[in-house]
């Protein structure tokens, strides 16, 4: 079982999903009346990674060896036959569409034999099912997938036997992926891209990759350049299923050669690894499990150990970031500097142009709070087109309203009603239902002083 969790580290202010359920009209809200129609996205950009082809040949066996847990994976397993994925269950309307163009990138960039299929076994079966189904099997998942099974009721049933422990797999034959039907848009999709990633190739995710849905952070929520570059190259014909570490390991240069040339004379960056020591207190800083004091305590010690360890990379920013976001709510101006640690570690980081989008939500909502239209406006201007090209639709709607909330600081109120409709059609594919919509609209009002 690979699962991505329910609650992501990464969140748009307050929440990604409102606490209130309520339709209360504000002077945010466009009108009363029918939200304007969801927009998605139909062309990717994934961007070209940044690497040495040695720092990839250490991330690739770092990545396929491995899993989450820790535990050692004896060979490399794979389809050794053309791919088919079908769909059972009750999905959503957008996942169709999602899944279509996600195979195209598989088969275009990532060069795998995949295609989508209506009838019989597939090799990978989509079920689409409510998160309270998938609660019932783990509680703390948003969506999962494991081998060996075609349903949900089957793996409840193989659950903790030999057929579903990813240690024991020789080669990938059958495997399910249980997505969520009553969650946004986004977050289908979100669990379509990396349930899909690890059903196809690596199981292991590591903080070190700035630009990966294969990282705990979860800042990436599609398949990148870097991510379809190591898919082409689990399935190179070099590669087959039952090869050992040693052998993954010797054959790489020369695939790393053929699929990343500009990778061959690219000076190596040898980025440590990460210990489980920080890993776990970035992951209690975030939660909301233990008391705001805990979370303080974890996320101090997360700055410690980044310090220790001499990062001056995007883990670093990240427990700067950890930090901010426990004391947002108690001491803002706190939360504030601890931003700006972010984004001045961010800023020396190749391929860390996503996560700078989102430290500028908190850095323009702090400007926009107090009254300086101005700067939120300059802070906001160059992510509005990087969370685009990330076809992130919750990103890019908070950006947008938080732009509208600058302008109307600045008077320019005809601009700020062209900009807040447009987030709208974003905000309906990144938050979902019409309340959701409409609480994100009133929660980033709310830090406008005029409206106050």
């Amino acid at each position: 079982m690979r699962a991505r969790s329910v609650l992501p580290l990464v969140m748009l202010l307050n929440a990604c999903v409102p606490a209130s359920q309520h339709d209360v009209a504000t002077r945010a809200i466009v009108s009363e009346s029918a939200l304007p129609p969801m927009k998605s996205f139909t062309r990717s950009i994934p961007a070209a990674p940044i690497r040495s082809n040695n720092d990839l040949a250490l991330d690739f066996v770092e990545l396929s060896f491995q899993m989450e847990s820790g535990r050692q994976l004896p060979v490399l397993t794979r389809f050794e036959t053309p791919i088919t994925v079908k769909v059972t269950g009750n999905p959503t309307s957008t996942l169709g569409p999602d899944l279509s163009r996600l195979i195209s990138r598989l088969r275009n960039e990532a060069k795998i034999d995949i295609r989508q299929t209506n009838g019989g076994q597939a090799n990978i079966t989509i079920q689409a099912v409510s998160r309270a189904e998938i609660h019932k099997v783990l509680p703390q998942a948003a969506c999962f997938v494991a081998p060996n099974v075609s349903s949900l009721a089957e793996y409840a049933t193989a659950r903790r036997k030999p057929q579903t422990n990813w240690t024991l797999l020789k080669r990938r034959e059958r495997l399910a992926i249980f997505l969520p039907n009553d969650s946004s848009p986004q977050e289908v999709r979100d669990c379509l891209h990396e349930e899909l990633a690890q059903a196809l190739g690596p199981l292991n995710d590591l903080y070190r990759l700035p630009d990966s849905v294969f990282n705990d952070d979860n800042v990436h929520t599609v398949l990148t350049g870097f991510d379809m570059l190591i898919l082409r190259t689990y399935y190179d014909p070099t590669l087959r299923s039952g090869m050992t570490r040693g052998e993954v390991a010797a054959a790489l240069p020369e695939i790393l050669a053929r699929t990343n040339p500009a990778g061959i004379n690219r000076a190596a960056r040898y980025s440590t690894r990460t210990p489980k020591a920080w890993s776990n207190a970035v992951q209690t800083a975030l939660g909301r499990a233990i008391s705001v004091s805990g979370r303080t305590a974890a996320a101090r010690e997360a700055i410690r150990i980044a310090a220790a360890m001499g990062w001056d990379d995007h883990r670093r920013a990240f427990a700067h970031y950890a930090m901010g976001r426990v004391m947002q709510t108690s001491d803002p101006e706190t939360a504030h500097r601890h931003y700006i640690e972010a984004e001045r570690y961010y800023s020396r980081t190749p391929g860390t142009a996503l996560h700078r989008a989102y430290v500028a939500t908190q850095l323009s909502a702090y400007a926009i709070s107090r009254g300086n239209g101005a700067e939120a406006l300059r802070l906001i201007a160059p992510h509005i087109r990087t969370a685009h090209a990330s076809e992130n639709a919750a990103l890019l709607s908070t950006l947008l309203l938080l732009r509208a909330e600058a302008l109307e600081l600045e008077n320019r109120h005809a601009e700020a009603r062209s900009v807040r409709l447009d987030s709208i059609g974003w905000a309906r594919y990144g938050f979902g239902p019409d309340w959701a919509v409409r609480a994100k609209l009133r929660e980033i009002a709310s830090l406008n002083p005029l409206k106050g």
